[in-house]
């Protein structure tokens, strides 16, 4: 048996503008990105995600959709800036 301590657990906010994105995807869409979002309170860096070039934003692919997010690590923080599909305008503006 191994004594495995829980790491501390982030808490996930989600800016106002993916609220909107959220509800703005088709329905099935919106429902395969919540187990995801939800997943980083556990794991902010989970397989696959890549920092963005030139920037403190770090980018989660899932299928063709993506979420863009901020992890302050001080805070135990991960903000959730965009959801979006794959396109170059997914990663312009954010800030």
């Amino acid at each position: 048996m191994t004594d495995r301590t829980p790491s501390p657990r982030y808490r996930v906010d989600l800016a106002p503008a993916v609220q909107r994105q959220l509800r703005h995807l088709p329905p099935a869409d919106a429902a395969r990105l919540r187990g995801p979002i939800l997943a980083l309170a556990r794991e902010p860096r989970p397989p696959g995600v890549a920092k963005l070039a030139g920037s403190d934003f770090w980018r989660l692919r899932i299928g063709d959709l993506r979420i863009v997010h901020l992890i302050d690590e001080r805070e135990r923080l991960v903000v959730v800036l965009r959801v979006a599909r794959r396109a170059e305008s997914t990663y312009r503006r954010v800030q």
